[in-house]
Parts: C-alpha cells; structure tokens; sequence
C-alpha cells in the first residue's frame, strides 16, 4: 500500500512539536512488529488459548495491518469497539475533537502527537477485547518478561548492594541518609533508560551493573532537584512529630526499570523517609513496556524464585510488603486515559484526592513527564512549577529521561550547551531530569 506525501511538521504551539516523520516512522514500525510477533508466537498462543484462537490471532493481525494503514495514509481516527468500561471516555474525546473542527475529525498528521500516540495503544487493547478466547492476552507480556530476565547480572548486583545496605541500617550502622537517597534516586533515574516504545519494541535491557555507572552518567542530569525532593519529605515527616508518611510512586516501565523502583521505595521505608509506599500501574498493556498487575506480581515471583541470594531474599520480602501494608499496588483507568494530568482533577477526582493523601508523589518516565507538562513546546527555561498548569494534589517529582522534545526546569543556557554535544540530546534518553515540585492545591 502506498503512502500519500505527509503534511507540514505540527505546529509548536501548545502541542507537541513532535513532526510528522515521528509518527510515521515510530508508530508503523511498531505495529508491524506486533503483527510479526503473534505470527511467531501463533503457536504458543493456541496451546494458551486454544485452536479457536486461530481465528483471533488472525482478527488481531487484520486490524493491526488496517490500522497501520490508516497512520500511513492519514486517516480520520476510528471510535473504538469493545464494551470495555473506558470506551465511553475515549469515544466521548473522539467526538469533542470532531465537534471542534466542525464535524471533521482528527488525523494522524492534524492531532497532537500525545492523543494519537495514546490513542493507537488503546486501539490495540480494543481489538484483543473483541477477540473470543484471548482477552486476557498482553500483547507485550513476552518482551516485559524478557527484559527482566535480560538484565539478570543487574538486578543480582543491585539486589546484593541493597540487601547489604539495608542490612547495615537494621544493625544501626552509620549511615549518610542524605546520600544513600541520592544515590538510590539515581538508580530509580537511570533504570527509566531501558524502555520498549522507545526502542520501537525492539530489546533495549540493561547490561551492566548501574551502580558503577552513577558517577559517569552524573554530568547527564540536565536539572537535579533530589535535595528538595529530600527536603520536602523531611518536612512532612517533621509537621507529624517526625513520623514518617506515605509515599507514592507512578510507575513506566516493567523489566529493569521496575526492580529499580522497588530498590528506591526499599530504600524510603529502611531509611524512615516513608512508612509505606503506594505504587500505581496501568489497567492493561500500554506503550509497549509499561507496569500492569500482572506484570508486578510475575516480577515477585520471578525475584523469589531466583537462585540467587539476595534476590530470592528481597523478592519474599516485597511480596510480604504487599500484605502487611507497608506497600500498596494500584491501577486507575485514568492513567491510560488520552488526557494530561492538568485535567485528572476533573475527569478523575477520586484519584487527585487518593494522591492528594501522599506526602511526595514520584512520577516516573518520560510519557509521565508529557502528561505532567501538557506535552507542550516549552521554553526549557520555563519553570517546571508553571509547566503543570495547576496539577498540584500533593508534592511531586518527576524522574524522566528525555525521549521526546518537551522539557521544562532548565537552567538558562544548559539547553544550548547539550544541544552541542548531543543533537538529539531531547529524544535518544541519555539525558535525564529531576523535577520537583512543592506546592500543593486542595
């Protein structure tokens, strides 16, 4: 099939500036590698699900191909199908978009880059929905599976340092807080350098141990506000006589990136900067490698069954956690939503008052960050506080590293600086932030 010329690039105004070659040179490839894996895997897949599931495997495939299409030759989005509870939500944006240009309705090329991006990863979860015997098939379950088990030599190296460290705090050691905080933030920043949808569904796990790699790729954090992030559970903890809270955080990505945050909320609760920590997650598969239920609990059981020590040993205490409270996992369907977080307040009230309970609320990658800053075309120099445009339920910080063209917080010149050195330095991930926020609106 044919492709016509595509349009100008996206305005930058208060839109992504994300050109049209992005969507479709990242979004097609995509597809077609997940038509291309449920070719391979058909097999499996009908041992799973049965002979029936022949024919689903099929109706998938035909719609991703159809889909596909429709990105390459800038179509008009489809409402969706299925009878799944946010189906309404979706198709109700999809005709507020169409109401505002006269009855016309989005493209691929004319949307923002945020909407039509969210939109094809629910479109997938719309067809497995409207399969016979597949619904609760992940489409990415295989490639988040093997990007833990990938990063194998990592997540012992990491494990073995966290256990001896924790060890240490029981033992009433002498212990720097304030660096073991900073140290363990940058693990949980780092590990957001592994993802998926970035790497268009290809691998992309961890190798080596991050821990020897925090000093060299210090200089690459582009704004670090870990000593006010710190500051501000410390604050918190002080105004209740110094009792430690609760502490959230919104996960990315499973595999690696995973274990790192669970390293970090470890290390918030031995530490005393936490007394539990709640982490949210995605209701159903979402670019590509992003945490769901199942994703969490196989990462557990995996971690408890390891031969290796301090894995196995760090595993069973997290899935203790889980039942004594001290964590806590969660999903909502507003977080695989097309809305950014400015608007959670008005489409999602029960989840801005649940976050609203935190002392600090951690948001990690960089779809999180978009969703934090509108995705749009800021000034880098722009104050990451104004870039929320009033999404301020409790104190927050973001931990992202850049895979898109949209940053705010930045020091004046840093912006120009790295831009020599690295040219892509918005959208290949090897630059990071942490963005914190203090103020919070009831």
């Amino acid at each position: 099939m044919g492709t016509q010329d595509p349009p100008p690039a996206l305005s930058a105004k208060n839109e992504s500036s994300f050109a049209y070659y992005t969507i479709n040179a990242r979004l097609p490839v995509i597809l077609a590698r997940i038509a291309d894996s449920l070719c391979r895997k058909k097999e499996r897949i009908i041992a799973k699900y049965g002979q029936e599931s022949s024919e689903d495997i099929k109706f998938v495939i035909g719609h991703l191909s159809k889909l596909r299409y429709e990105v390459q030759t800038n179509k008009a989005i489809q409402p969706l199908e299925s009878n799944a509870p946010d189906v309404q939500a979706w198709n109700r944006e999809l005709a507020t978009q169409t109401a505002a240009q006269g009855g016309e309705p989005p493209k691929w090329y004319s949307a923002t880059w945020l909407y039509v991006e969210t939109y094809m990863y629910r479109a997938l979860n719309d067809y497995v929905a409207l399969t016979k015997t597949m619904k609760s098939f992940d489409i990415f379950g295989e490639q988040k599976q093997i990007a833990y088990t990938d990063a194998e030599v990592p997540v012992s190296s990491l494990m073995s340092y966290l256990d001896e460290v924790t060890a240490n705090l029981q033992k009433g050691s002498k212990t720097d807080i304030d660096e073991l905080f900073s140290e363990f933030i940058q693990v949980a920043l780092w590990g957001n350098k592994c993802d998926l949808s970035i790497s268009h569904g290809a691998e992309n796990s961890q190798k080596q141990c991050l821990l020897e790699q925090l000093s060299h790729l210090k200089p690459n954090i582009l704004a670090d506000d870990t000593r006010k992030t710190l500051a501000a559970l410390r604050s918190a903890a002080g105004a209740r006589n110094h009792q430690a809270g609760r502490v959230d955080i919104v996960l990315d990505n499973a595999g690696f990136e995973l274990v790192t945050d669970l390293t970090f909320a470890e290390v918030l609760l031995a530490t005393g900067l936490a007394s539990c920590v709640h982490f949210h997650g995605k209701t159903m598969p979402w670019f590509v490698s992003d945490v769901t239920q199942d994703d969490f609990s196989w990462t557990l059981d995996t971690m408890s069954a390891s031969s290796n020590t301090a894995v196995s040993k760090l595993g069973a205490k997290w899935k203790s956690r889980l039942q004594d409270g001290s964590w806590v996992y969660k999903a909502h369907s507003f977080w695989t939503l097309p809305y950014d977080y400015s608007l959670m307040k008005k489409h999602a009230q029960d989840l801005y008052a649940d976050l609203a309970k935190a002392d600090l609320v951690f948001f990690k990658g960089d779809l999180n960050y978009r969703k934090l800053v509108g995705d749009r075309d800021w000034n880098p120099t722009t104050p990451f506080q104004v870039s929320l445009r009033g999404f301020h339920p409790a104190p927050l910080c973001s931990l992202r590293a850049l895979k898109a063209d949209t940053v705010a917080g930045l020091r004046p010149g840093v912006a120009e600086e790295v831009a020599v050195k690295d040219e892509k330095w918005q959208v290949n991930g090897s630059w990071t932030t942490i963005s914190f926020c203090g103020e919070r609106v009831s």
